[in-house]
């Protein structure tokens, strides 16, 4: 396994919150005869993502009490077009420095708060999802680097198991056979490491092999401990810890069985080669090498003696889920029908459906929204797109057209429209609801008179046009038109996107009060697991609107620009040789 060495190059950016502190009861020390803050209710959430990894610790009230953040390597292999790969080693390193970051500013600061004395009542974790690892138990190393959620190196894999019927699994599974999803990388690590598969060849040491999302990863360090004499890059890696994951989570594989909610032998053997073996080498993969599935709110353990932060050895984990979950869960959207729609690396529209799953005959993936300890499941609809926030990081790393994300916006308002010219970064081909594997990123009526405004704001407006079609694709598959819709994530700052997707959309677009609703959720699903919020409805009422951007668009003009984005859409597909993933 290559590695890049550890410590990060990346700074760990970290604050306190005052405010959020003072209203949760924290007083300042030597504002009374205390030497120390009263102690007060505060959760820890680990948001672990695609770009960066973040600690927060929130108040019962629902606010950021403390937070820091971290960037880790996005590692693109010149040699392979399409890779996408992160060092789960620097992953581990750089949560580890988030939490110990948080834990001394909260010392230090004006309230003095030892997490030693005043610890925090429970971890949650939320994580990228189908972002794949596989390590062995026994070292704790990496056979590889991670395969990135929106690597399209398993393309031809999924190509291979759909076998001309890319919707084959979704009766059981709810998705696709597409790249996108862990499965096809575990066939891909399997198919092409050699180490990996020696191990699964051998009958003593196919036991050691792990594969898991980076919930499990993490879970796994947090919960285990340091092996002893390894001098390798990996000596931040802990072995014998807790390995698990939640419904979210695994609900992400092609391997879960929606209803049962348990991992099919018969999907895994379907996706890993016919009657479980790869070739002519016969490679099967055994159960124990996948996580244990846990509900998404319940005590699994507590941080391990020796993990590598004093202040939180011994606290619960009590909460997973995937990213996009956590967003709807901190967004409050508890009732069938609610909806949240998160800017980050992708956009991903998301739908609470209630207790039983509902088909997609849209493009949509049916996927579990939560589970709450032993209640039923509450399952979603998801509209997944690639590309949103790393269109704008596009932009500026690679063109070097801006400096900064928030300039998208500047340049973008010196032009009031985008006076015929559509930008589709199809980078990774399109996802939802499209699931074309042979598209490409394109612009598309480009005259001499367009410049970087222009291209800024096609950049921008493109994230709206694809939240508008995935829109467009729930209101059908739900039965349930959406009345307004949530909003969170980075590229919520951008008030030109929130604007323009309110007219694309035309309904309301709503921007809470706390931006960070997938850590908030992940808080949430841990609060509720050791009794700081009493249940959802309580959740709810902690929900607070900062801003509403209501549709102002004329019909006509809205209908015009939508007819140009269909254009441009049809233009990017069919770059690349290969059948369509999905038809």
């Amino acid at each position: 396994m290559t590695t890049s060495s550890i410590p990060s190059k990346f700074e760990c950016k970290t604050s306190v919150n005052a405010e959020a502190l003072i209203a949760a009861g924290a007083t300042e020390c030597g504002s009374s005869s205390s030497s120390v803050s009263p102690a007060i209710p505060l959760i820890g959430s680990i948001d672990q993502g695609t770009s960066s990894t973040r600690f927060l610790v929130f108040t019962q009230l629902g606010q950021i009490a403390a937070s820091a953040q971290m960037e880790h390597t996005q590692i693109f292999p010149t040699d392979h077009i399409g890779w996408h790969e992160h060092n789960p080693i620097e992953i581990w390193y750089n949560t580890l420095t988030c939490i110990q970051n948080v834990a001394q500013a909260l010392k230090n600061s004006k309230f003095s708060i030892d997490l030693k004395s005043q610890p925090l009542q429970a971890i949650g974790i939320t994580n990228q999802r189908e972002t794949t690892i596989a390590w062995n138990t026994i070292t704790g190393v990496p056979y590889q680097n991670a395969i990135v959620w929106d690597d399209l190196r398993t393309t031809d894999v999924a190509h291979t198991i759909a076998n001309g019927d890319p919707n084959r699994l979704r009766s059981e599974t709810g998705l696709p056979i597409a790249s996108y999803f862990a499965g096809t990388k575990v066939r891909w690590l399997i198919d092409n490491n050699p180490e990996l598969r020696a191990d699964l060849l051998n009958t003593e040491r196919r036991s050691q092999v792990r594969f898991g999302t980076i919930d499990t990863w993490l879970i796994y360090q947090l919960t285990g401990s340091k092996a002893e004499g390894r001098a390798t890059t990996a000596a931040a890696a802990n072995i014998g810890g807790l390995f698990i994951t939640d419904v979210t989570n695994a609900s992400r594989w092609l391997f879960m069985d929606l209803h049962t909610l348990k991992w099919d032998k018969v999907l895994i053997d379907t996706v890993c080669g016919h009657d479980g073996s790869l070739s002519d080498d016969g490679v099967s993969i055994p159960l124990s090498a996948l996580p244990d599935i846990k509900s998404s709110s319940e005590v699994y353990g507590r941080c391990a003696t020796g993990f590598g932060e004093p202040a939180i050895e011994g606290t619960p984990i009590a909460g997973i889920l995937g990213d996009q979950q956590a967003a709807l869960f901190g967004q409050g959207a508890f009732e069938p029908g609610e909806a949240k729609n998160t800017y980050g690396t992708g956009l991903f529209l998301m739908m609470n459906t209630g207790t039983q799953p509902t088909p997609s005959t849209h493009g949509l993936l049916t996927t579990v929204g939560y589970c709450l300890g032993n209640e039923k499941p509450v399952y979603a609809l998801e509209g997944s797109v690639s590309h949103s926030g790393s269109t704008i990081q596009w932009l500026r790393d690679q063109l070097q057209i801006i400096d900064d994300a928030s300039e998208s916006e500047i340049y973008a308002r010196k032009v009031d429209s985008n006076d015929g010219m559509y930008f589709v970064p199809a980078f990774a081909g399109l996802f939802a609801p499209y699931w074309k594997s042979d598209a490409r990123a394109c612009i598309v009526g480009m005259t001499a008179s367009h410049n970087k405004n222009h291209f800024c704001r096609a950049a921008l407006e493109s994230a709206a046009y694809q939240t508008k079609d995935v829109f467009d694709a729930i209101n059908v598959d739900s039965h349930v038109p959406l009345k307004e819709l949530r909003v969170d994530g980075g590229g919520t700052a951008n008030s030109l996107l929130m604007q323009f997707t309110a007219d694309m959309t035309n309904v309301p677009v709503i921007k809470p009060v706390v931006k960070e609703t997938t850590a908030l959720g992940a808080a949430y699903v841990a609060g509720l697991a050791v009794g700081v919020w009493k249940d959802t409805k309580e959740i709810k009422s902690l929900w607070a609107e900062e801003e509403r951007f209501v549709p102002s668009m004329d019909s006509k003009l809205r209908e015009k620009y939508l007819k140009g984005w269909k254009k441009a859409i049809q233009k990017s597909m069919g770059w690349v040789d290969g059948d369509d993933q999905i038809d």
